[in-house]
């Protein structure tokens, strides 16, 4: 697949910090690791990640802004361009030695999300997307899977955990959706979990209170692999919002029909 000069300075950001946080998984036992909130953990590799990709993304556009999970926002000259990142989403999977985290690199655009980088540096899967051209899981092209019925599906979803989120709403959602599906699944990364639908492996996936490097990357990959995002009020207002719903154009109607359901009467 061709890439363009700006995707490529992506990707390679993205190993870079890749190649860090993988010796540090593998050194997981040792890392030093301080509370950041409630159930909410950021260890050093996180900030070493973040000062890397930030180090090299402005090198190569240094007129641009910077929005990252682990410091302040930079406000670019340019005006019309912002990078945002997350150096290292699902924490919490890393921390405990669970393969399954990413770097999310994503550019904006006078507001939309023109190009995208997702790394799983566990399993050296690369996702990347740009306005246009389509989405890719290293150099094989991505569609959404193609089933219509939620009784057939796989859906991916976030939780509410200590500290975060509205637990009873989630509870009232799960106890709708998981009576329609054939399975649920939370990976504890949205920006794997948005990749995942790109590729097919989700039909669909749900979560509330977000921020918006968890899922800048994933809402292109999840466009040009011919998927819908909203958010839950069906707007594309998902940074701003923080939720998120996603899936082939039957399913995304599908799920949002049944997150929206009222609670049967007792």
């Amino acid at each position: 697949m061709a890439r363009s000069a700006l995707l490529n300075v992506m990707v390679q950001a993205a190993f870079k910090a890749g190649k860090g946080l993988s010796r540090d998984f593998g050194e997981v036992q040792n890392l030093q690791v301080s509370l950041k909130g409630p159930g909410d953990y950021v260890s050093q590799a996180d900030r070493k990640a973040e000062r890397l990709l930030r180090e090299e993304l402005l090198k190569a556009r240094p007129t641009y802004g910077f929005l990252g999970e682990e410091s302040e926002e930079i406000k670019g000259t340019d005006g019309a361009h912002r990078w945002i990142v997350d150096p290292l989403d699902g924490t919490t999977n890393f921390l405990h030695g669970i393969p399954a985290f990413a770097v999310s690199v994503a550019l904006e655009r006078n507001g939309e999300i023109v190009a995208a980088v997702v790394l799983n540096p566990a399993t050296d899967e690369l996702f990347t997307a740009e306005r246009g051209g389509g989405a890719f899981l290293n150099d094989r092209r991505l569609r959404v899977a193609a089933r219509r019925s939620l009784s057939d599906t796989v859906i991916g979803c976030g939780m509410p955990h200590l500290g975060r989120g509205n637990h009873g709403k989630f509870l009232i959602e799960l106890r709708h959706v998981m009576g329609e599906v054939a399975g649920l699944r939370r990976i504890g990364s949205a920006a794997l979990d948005l990749a995942y639908v790109a590729a097919g492996r989700f039909d669909g996936f749900w979560e509330r209170d977000l921020s918006s490097w968890d899922m800048a990357a994933g809402i292109l990959l999840i466009r040009e692999a011919g998927g819908f995002v909203t958010d839950l009020d069906g707007r594309s207002a998902m940074l701003d919002s923080g939720s998120i719903v996603a899936g082939n154009e039957q399913i995304h109607k599908a799920l949002m029909d049944v997150l929206h359901r009222p609670m049967p009467a007792r």
